[in-house]
């Protein structure tokens, strides 16, 4: 069969499931049109795999090995981010990163090549990473003109998603209120203690029942209980029955199910029509997610004002705005957006706390005088202290940071589009519309902004005046600029007050076999 034919087939197939001009040419030779998406194998943000800049629906039915190397060859030299440094197979696909995004490798493999290539490095034919203090500020200034890429175009649009500046701002004002560190100690803290105490209760129980207790598995699940009574208005109970429920495992299930949908958009289109019960499960959890949130809009309507959810504090700033001279240019949520908003914050606000608390259990047992030093500082709280009162003690605020630095629960990427006119980031042009992205990951080790990076070094925040403008600007653990992450309160809140109440009630050790982070009394 002809190259041609071979093409004509594939595209046949894939025209049948309504994708659109999706070419096989690193296989069987380069389509004469447009672009190659390669989005049988999956795009971040649809960026090509490989990219042909050719001409439109035409075939070259020959192609030996030497018109392909002279292909190969043009790529090289005509792409536009040549110069930048970087692996030369970047130049021409994504397959690799594609395959460290999928592997849970992409931070490490980017950091690698950081260390390898710089504080820009070209990681595919139209993605750069950036990692030096001067390109993440110019990338994350409020007012950059550098905005969320297309990426965020495969998950459902919420606060989180949305690219266009001013819809987002005024979505984020919405929100603002709600997440204020004020409003969720006035509305909130009670319901966050609560479950702190009842979380570290069940840690204690089980590891003097058993010996030993996996600390992360009850953090996930006071983590999702809290996120989940704040946002649909009712608590999932998984602390009170000890085990995830149905819509934890459903909410695993839409995390790797949002990767695969995303990176592999074909074999997932494909996968949806096979008519096994586990299989449709699987690829239907976001949706099913998604509508649980009905439960959040059933809440807000049935009670008022804040007592409902933290819909209900929205709800009641915009009636708040509307009732003023001024008036209000807020946008009122409706039924089926505080459902995706609801969904959003439960993917967000669970695994996220939980694996930071596990980080910062580990950090701390494997080191006995900060142990030590950790809970005489905690001793001297009230019985019933607050979040206010715990914020005060700075060996535990340094401890939260440090954890926060070293193992932060959102490392990874943040890709942003280029604006239009191009940009200069670490001294290289970027065209428009390329993506750059910065990634806390690389940042937190620059041993030129935290000396001794790898080392788990609390004291580098125990003196304020001590720490330099770079340490102050790139400590960046929930993002940075107007997107900065709107639940940061309420994750330091949860960090502060379980912290506290685990060193204040136990003496716990790291179990002496096992990989996992296992304490015991």
């Amino acid at each position: 069969m002809s190259h041609a034919g071979l093409h004509q087939s594939y595209f046949f197939g894939i025209q049948n499931i309504q994708t659109c001009e999706y070419g096989f040419a690193e296989w069987i030779g380069p389509l004469v049109g447009s672009q190659s998406n390669w989005s049988w194998l999956g795009s971040l943000g649809n960026y090509p795999l490989v990219h042909l800049t050719l001409r439109k629906r035409r075939y070259q039915p020959q192609l030996d090995s030497k018109s392909y190397k002279h292909q190969v060859i043009y790529e090289i030299f005509a792409s536009s981010i040549r110069h930048i440094p970087g692996p030369v197979y970047t130049l021409l696909t994504r397959l690799p990163l594609k395959y460290y995004t999928l592997t849970g490798r992409r931070l490490h493999w980017i950091h690698a090549l950081h260390e390898q290539y710089g504080p820009i490095v070209r990681i595919s034919p139209r993605e750069i990473a950036v990692a030096d203090p001067e390109s993440f500020a110019a990338i994350h200034r409020i007012g950059s003109g550098f905005t969320k890429s297309a990426w965020y175009d495969t998950i459902p649009e919420g606060i989180f998603a949305m690219r266009e500046p001013k819809a987002h701002a005024q979505r984020r004002k919405l929100f603002a209120r709600a997440f204020s560190a004020t409003e969720l100690r006035a509305n909130w803290e009670d319901t966050v203690r609560d479950k702190v105490e009842r979380a570290v209760e069940k840690i204690q129980g089980e590891a003097m029942e058993h010996g030993e207790v996996d600390v992360m598995k009850w953090w996930t699940l006071m983590a999702t209980d809290i996120i989940g009574h704040l946002s649909f208005g009712e608590s999932f109970e998984m602390l009170e029955i000890g085990r995830k429920t149905e819509y934890m495992d459903v909410l695993e299930s839409a995390l790797i199910n949002t990767n695969i949908r995303t990176e592999l958009p074909l074999l997932h289109a494909i996968v949806t029509f096979l008519p096994i019960p586990s299989i449709q499960a699987f690829v239907n959890a976001n949706e099913y997610l998604y509508s649980y949130g009905s439960r959040a809009v059933t809440n807000l309507r049935n009670q008022s004002g804040n007592a409902a959810n933290l819909f209900g504090t929205m709800l009641a700033t915009l009636e708040s705005e509307i009732s003023s001279e001024k008036g209000s240019s807020l946008v009122p949520l409706t039924d089926h957006q505080v459902q995706l908003e609801a969904g959003n914050l439960i993917l967000a606000g669970s695994d996220t706390t939980a694996v930071t608390l596990t980080y910062l259990v580990w950090a701390v047992l494997k080191n006995p005088d900060l142990q030590r030093r950790l809970e005489e500082e905690v001793a001297g709280l009230p019985e019933r202290f607050d979040d206010l009162t715990a914020e005060k003690l700075p060996l535990l605020e340094a401890v939260i940071n440090e954890t926060l630095r070293l193992y932060g629960a959102a490392p990874g990427g943040l890709p942003r589009s280029v604006p239009k006119g191009g940009a200069t980031l670490s001294g290289y042009y970027i065209p428009e519309d390329f993506v750059v992205e910065t990634q806390a990951y690389t940042i937190h080790r620059n041993a030129n902004i935290f000396p001794d990076p790898l080392k788990f070094d609390e004291s580098r925040f125990l003196d304020p005046q001590k720490r330099t403008r770079a340490e102050k600007n790139m400590f960046t653990p929930f993002g940075a600029g107007s997107r900065i992450c709107i639940g940061m309160h309420l994750a330091r809140t949860e960090l502060r007050l379980a912290t506290a109440m685990m060193e204040m009630e136990n003496f716990f050790l790291i179990s002496p076999k096992s990989h996992t982070c296992k304490v015991v009394l």
